[in-house]
């Protein structure tokens, strides 16, 4: 035994190193911890001790790292093109109201037991609900074909981000302009540019080359396909050596979007018309907060902003030490992702301010030149005011113009084809996503001094966003994988990202970016809603919320709020089914569709996918949640069993610890644990602080806890695959 361990005695049978037990009293610079089983032999009346190694568990470095991650995970690209986009749809200042109640209805209380319940058993989302109620053991899975059905749409868009960025190292920038066509007796400005605009065509035809509809194009776009494979590169290099890697990278990818969105703020409060759009966004639409859809909206956005569901949250705590205050880290995190997306916001509506601007003085130019050209044959010249000079007109004095003609001409007026050059109605028309961040940013940004500075930075601010958010839903998926089936993470994780590219070349080809759409609109929203209602049941009602308040308590130091109590049992899942229940109907009521770009018209077009896309899209839907009636009805039916893991595991049945199947080649006395009571036996999940007295001193008081309550733990051995907190 090394010497700087301490055996106490925890039974009659077993001894464990207090190494990890009492890592909060001594300290180690390490990354990384290892607890040390050890399991006491009987031959000849004598007691032969043999140390055996429980399995090598990484840690955070700091809990900065830990919290950097966290942030790097929840606020990701839906914070900069989501939120803002509902902001300006559904009532602007007005929206944030519902947003925070339903923040501290759902999301707070949801993103701190995904917390807990990681911190504490120590596994990923397969082991962790698999523990929790073996029967409920497919919410794990479905959580990791979630999370890989989004992992394949989403560096699709970090791709793109790399192309933009790598486009924008020129003066002037490529999108700044329409291309023109040059023929022997003439040049033209090319048809789909000239009926659009340059910086929609750059990216419908320029970037993606897009086909018509999402039957036609099978042929790749060779440079996404670069852009797709240098993607899932970082993220495999990222991720290669777990969070010892990841983590390090996430002081960059989590506070440089900070700086980049602090810095286009500053830049864009200079700009002309500003604040404009930062007034727009704030002006409140009381009226709308009633519509329930608004609610129905942000419970959708509180509930993707924090990544519930996904297993990140849970994959990231679970290498946390067990006396870590994971409740102050909800909250935190949580409000957090509130405030950058407020942030976010203000940097969209002030950008877009000043774009309006520039449109509305380019929509009075052209129409002044028509009100010019109408003078003298449909529009008289005693209409025009003294004080309105016609070579440099203002908005305000084309407002005033425009009024002027209608009264005039009253019924006659719309044959005029006269605009009203608003900026209240540019800013109105409602933008998200790629169309956001590729078109209408995109376009203000040509308008800056320096812009190709300015794309470089945002672009990179963009990468950046995306990268976090891939880590945690990466290890989502690697983190279970590696505690469940006990493979290597270097070739799990490079498999994992080689099949994802693979898979993904569906998304580069000219048709990929309607996939993208399908894939967002099918894979994640109804089954992640699936997953963390039954990650609620199964923690409330199944395991059972008094249970799990003396868990937090013992794991804590204090009794959480009562507030979660109720919270957890009652009010959160109500409010999950009806949200689910709500997007059901949604879902029957629109039939499943998506808008198709036509080179032709030069506009997007709402189309239905054929029957094979509906096919694809319930395939989606049903695929991610399957495992969960499946693992049900395996369980039910005794179809499998923990023997049938593998390397050693543990059966349950109605909280009883029935016996743990050894490994077939393996001969140990010891490796049977006799099935006890739950008020025979420890609860599952010790603390941090239990200390035990020193070998030889047994008795009934051996195992009681500073606090008077029983040291939660279940004596077993041999167990590598159990989490370390049940050792």
């Amino acid at each position: 035994m090394p010497k700087s361990s301490k055996a106490v005695a925890l039974d009659d049978d077993v001894t464990e190193s207090a190494r990890d037990l009492l890592s909060n009293e001594e300290p180690s610079e390490d990354a990384f911890k290892k607890s040390t089983l050890i399991v006491p032999r009987e031959g000849d009346g004598d007691e032969e001790e043999e140390e055996e190694e429980e399995e090598e568990r990484p840690a955070w470095n700091s809990k900065l790292q830990y919290i950097l991650a966290q942030v790097g995970f929840s606020v990701g690209l839906g914070n900069v093109w989501r939120f803002p986009y509902l902001c300006q749809k559904n009532g602007g200042g007005a929206y944030l109201v519902p947003y925070l109640i339903l923040l501290i209805l759902i999301g707070i209380p949801l993103f701190f037991l995904e917390l807990a319940v990681g911190q504490r058993i120590r596994r990923g989302s397969i082991g962790v609900w698999n523990y929790i109620s073996p029967r409920l053991g497919g919410i794990g899975f479905a959580s990791c074909l979630v999370c890989f059905f989004v992992a394949l749409y989403y560096n699709v868009i970090i791709s793109w981000s790399l192309f933009y960025f790598s486009q924008s190292f020129q003066q002037p920038l490529p999108w700044h302009e329409c291309p023109l066509i040059k023929e022997q007796n003439s040049t033209y400005v090319v048809p789909e540019c000239e009926k659009s605009s340059a910086t929609t065509y750059y990216w419908y035809r320029e970037a993606l080359d897009i086909s018509d509809s999402i039957s036609e194009g099978a042929k790749l776009n060779w440079r996404m396909t670069v852009c797709l494979l240098a993607a899932w590169t970082m993220v495999c290099l990222a991720m290669i050596k777990g969070i010892q890697s990841s983590g390090k990278v996430m002081y960059f990818s989590s506070l440089f979007p900070y700086v980049v969105l602090i810095c286009f703020l500053v830049r864009a409060l200079l700009l002309k018309g500003s604040w404009d759009g930062i007034r727009h966004m704030f002006t409140p639409k009381l009226e709308i907060m009633l519509e329930a859809k608004v609610w129905r909206e942000a419970a959708t956005q509180v509930f993707f902003a924090l990544g519930l569901g996904f297993g990140g949250v849970i994959a990231f705590s679970s290498y946390n030490k067990r006396d870590n205050n994971c409740h102050f880290d909800a909250v935190m995190v949580s409000f957090i992702n509130f405030f950058t997306s407020v942030l976010a916001t203000l940097v969209v509506f002030a950008v877009l301010g000043f774009k309006a601007n520039i449109m509305s003085a380019k929509c009075v130019t052209v129409n002044t030149k028509r009100i010019v050209a109408l003078l003298g044959n449909q529009l008289s010249r005693n209409l025009i005011p003294a004080h309105i000079n016609l070579t440099e007109v203002s908005a305000e004095d084309y407002q005033k113009l425009t009024d002027i003609i209608r009264g005039e001409k009253g019924a006659d007026y719309p044959s005029l084809g006269l605009e009203t050059c608003s900026i209240e109605e540019e800013l109105n028309k409602a933008v998200q996503g790629t169309g956001l961040a590729f078109i209408a940013f995109t376009e203000a940004m040509t308008h800056f001094p320096a812009s190709p500075f300015w794309s470089v930075m945002f672009f990179l601010m963009l990468i950046n966003l995306g990268l976090g958010s891939m880590f945690g839903t990466i290890e989502g998926i690697l983190t279970p994988l590696i505690d469940t089936f006990k493979v290597r993470k270097e070739f799990l994780t490079v498999g994992c990202c080689l099949l994802a590219f693979l898979i993904g070349l569906l998304f580069v080809q000219r048709s990929g970016n309607y996939y993208v759409a399908m894939f967002d609109d099918y894979s994640a929203t109804l089954p992640l809603l699936i997953v963390v209602i039954l990650e609620n049941v199964a923690v409330a009602w199944v395991y059972g919320v008094d249970k799990f308040f003396e868990d937090l308590k013992d794991m804590l130091g204090f009794t959480p709020f009562r507030f979660y109590y109720y919270m957890w049992k009652y009010v959160t899942p109500i409010l999950l089914l009806v949200l689910l229940g709500s997007s059901l109907i949604q879902l029957c009521m629109t039939p499943p569709s998506y808008n198709a770009w036509i080179q032709e018209l030069a506009m997007e077009k709402l189309v239905e996918f054929p029957p094979w896309g509906v096919f694809v899209c319930i395939s989606l839907v049903v695929t991610a949640v399957l495992p969960v009636p499946v693992v049900f009805f395996l369980r039910y039916f005794n179809v499998i069993d923990d023997s049938m893991g593998g390397v050693g595991a543990v059966s349950y049945k109605k909280g009883r610890i029935i016996k743990e199947v050894s490994r077939a080649d393996e001969d140990d006395d010891a490796s049977l644990i006799h099935g006890r009571s739950p008020s025979e036996a420890p609860s599952p999940m010790p603390g941090n602080s239990i200390y035990r007295k020193p070998a030889g001193t047994g008795g009934p008081d051996s195992d009681t806890a500073p606090n008077g309550r029983y040291g939660i733990g279940y004596l077993m051995a041999d167990m590598p695959d159990m989490p370390e907190s049940d050792l």
